[in-house]
């Protein structure tokens, strides 16, 4: 029986249960598309949802488990009537904690957001393709609740993050104006994205009023509660933030799950016409993915982070 390399985990926990084992490779039943998987990337639900049985469970995860949901690849063989794709194309997608394997199995039609397969734009490289889901959804689905425009001062928190570095390039390309929270090391990457950066911490209602004296107008946390806080300090109405990793009551909440139809696609065409970049923090070969897991876990990581499998 052929093998492949698969991240699995025999018990729920941190990046010391993750481990690359030796798997069946897998069929495609009808309808699905099996994809040589040539880059993962990396997000923070991949360690939070198989970090205890309880949250696992939520997610309909069950051991042992896969790891890893944004992958890219070429379809490698294609179930029975499927159209629309064959072997040798180069897609994108996720596949909900199993895509750090060499191969994934996902339906074709793409309705479900954590099992889908889109074709990757020309222009577009696995690694940067391998980002885009998760992060780009969410990041999307953010914007549209707090609706920044050119008249707009947002102020985004979390904002060399993963989801921040898409956040902070689609309010920019809205024509809004954008501040952006991170560390004092943060603040050359920020201003390069196209933010003004503005350290996070206590004090940080008063030191956006200072950089922005006219005031802020929207706000995204993608990280907590303290944006969400300094905004309503500085009289942004509750229906202008939004948050995506917390609840605040009067707030409301995105995930990718809330993105528009066709938001992905726009993603995607905007990294290919080089209006959106997306930076790679690091890469990491498949037998590294604990020093991945770990390094994605600090929350300190400018850009994404994406497991090489092979071209």
């Amino acid at each position: 029986m052929q093998k492949s390399r698969a991240v699995r985990l025999e018990a729920f926990g941190g990046p010391e249960v993750l481990d690359v084992r030796d798997v069946p490779v897998p069929r495609p039943g009808p309808g699905q598309l099996r994809v040589r998987v040539t880059a993962a990337g990396l997000n923070p639900m991949d360690w939070i949802m198989t970090a205890d049985a309880d949250t696992a469970a939520r997610f309909g995860l069950s051991l042992p488990a896969g790891f890893g949901t944004d992958y890219a690849g070429v379809v490698d063989q294609v179930g029975e009537g499927v159209t629309g794709f064959a072997p040798g194309d180069r897609v994108f997608g996720s596949a909900l904690s199993r895509a750090i394997a060499d191969f994934v199995v996902v339906d074709a039609t793409g309705e479900v957001a954590a099992n889908e397969a889109h074709r990757t734009p020309e222009g577009v490289d696995d690694r940067t393709a391998a980002t885009l889901a998760i992060a780009g959804r969410t990041a999307s689905a953010a914007l549209a609740a707090a609706a920044p425009g050119p008249d707009d001062t947002v102020l985004v928190g979390g904002a060399a993050g993963g989801v921040g570095v898409f956040a902070v390039q689609l309010a920019r390309l809205a024509g809004a104006r954008v501040l952006g929270t991170g560390s004092a090391s943060s603040a050359d990457f920020l201003r390069d994205l196209g933010a003004e950066p503005v350290a996070y911490g206590d004090g940080l209602a008063d030191r956006v009023r200072a950089l922005a004296p006219g005031g802020i107008t929207a706000a995204v946390d993608l990280h907590g509660t303290e944006t969400v806080h300094a905004a309503r300090e500085l009289g942004v109405p509750d229906g202008r933030i939004c948050t995506i990793a917390t609840q605040v009551d009067g707030v409301p909440a995105a995930n990718g799950a809330n993105a528009a139809p066709g938001a992905l696609a726009e993603i995607a065409r905007l990294v290919a016409a080089g209006r959106l970049r997306v930076p790679i923090a690091a890469s990491f070969p498949i037998e590294r993915i604990r020093h991945a897991a770990e390094l994605q876990a600090g929350r300190h990581v400018h850009g994404k982070i994406v497991v090489d499998l092979g071209s």
